[in-house]
């Protein structure tokens, strides 16, 4: 059962909390980091008793029950991981995040150190550089057009999204697949989020091309990158990147999978990678 609670953060901002909180206290604290656009509730799919995990996450600001912030970036991510995980009491923890909230996460470890045990990345953008030529190469082009709005600043980002429209082309015939089986619980964290308005989506896209303000290199705990080789909303050019680049990070490809498909194919693997490398670390 996931509990759900409210902290005051900053100048009386309201952050939305979730806590699986079992009454087992050796339960390891795994902090979900959501996508683009969702809300926070952990990823029911990826639960699995054996284990034993506590899954804690939050609706990230403009999201949710949580306060807008606007502003940004993706260093924040570690401002909200540690008000999360001071009022839980929890010295340390593993991150893990899906497309943009695996970006989320490795930003988090970037600045937490030693306080993050391992980082699970499925799926993640990799920092914006306007002197790289492919970061858009295989991007559905909805998805491009979207965070090429982003590039122009907010005003041009806000008459992109009031003009555009769901486009089912950015998903692979595997990502359908994915969505009409359990991972059909997309429908209950995208629903909430989108209902409220584009504000969360406007200010996640605007932080992915915009410097994220911490070095997303500097990750010290082992990293697992996990990306499907036909992603279309993330390509896999951006797994790759973020390999070269983070001395701790491992690429696993997962073949003929897309942006959503990669969770049921390697998703509950990847979890127990999470759980082994984040025990080994907390000894």
């Amino acid at each position: 059962m996931t509990k759900e609670f409210e902290l005051t953060i900053g100048e009386n901002r309201i952050l939305h909390v979730y806590d699986t909180a079992p009454e087992a206290t050796d339960h390891l604290p795994i902090l979900w980091h959501h996508g683009t656009p969702n809300v926070g509730t952990p990823p029911q799919p990826l639960f699995d008793d054996r284990l034993a995990l506590r899954w804690i996450s939050y609706d990230r600001p403009g999201y949710g029950a949580s306060s807008p912030e606007p502003g940004r970036t993706l260093a924040s991510a570690a401002t909200y991981a540690t008000h999360v995980a001071d009022a839980l009491g929890l010295d340390r923890f593993a991150v893990m995040g899906h497309s943009g909230g695996a970006s989320h996460a490795l930003a988090c470890a970037a600045q937490l150190g030693e306080r993050v045990l391992a980082v699970l990345s499925v799926a993640a953008v990799a920092p914006y550089d306007a002197a790289v030529p492919d970061w858009f190469a295989g991007m559905a082009p909805s998805c491009e057009a979207s965070l090429r709005a982003a590039i122009q600043g907010r005003e041009a980002k806000e008459a992109h999204e009031a003009a555009s429209a769901y486009d089912p082309e950015m998903f692979t015939p595997e990502d359908h697949a994915a969505f009409e089986g359990e991972w059909s619980w997309f429908d209950s964290v995208v629903g909430p989020a989108v209902a409220a308005g584009p504000g969360g989506l406007i200010a996640d896209d605007l932080a992915y091309v915009t410097p994220w303000g911490c070095d997303v290199t500097a990750v010290t705990a082992p990293i697992l990158l996990v990306h499907g080789d036909r992603d279309r909303v993330v390509p896999f050019g951006h797994g790759e990147w973020l390999a070269r680049h983070c001395p701790t990070a491992e690429l696993r490809v997962s073949p003929g999978d897309g942006h959503i498909s990669v969770l049921p194919s390697s998703g509950a693997a990847a979890v127990e990678w999470l759980a082994t490398q984040s025990r080994r670390r907390s000894r």
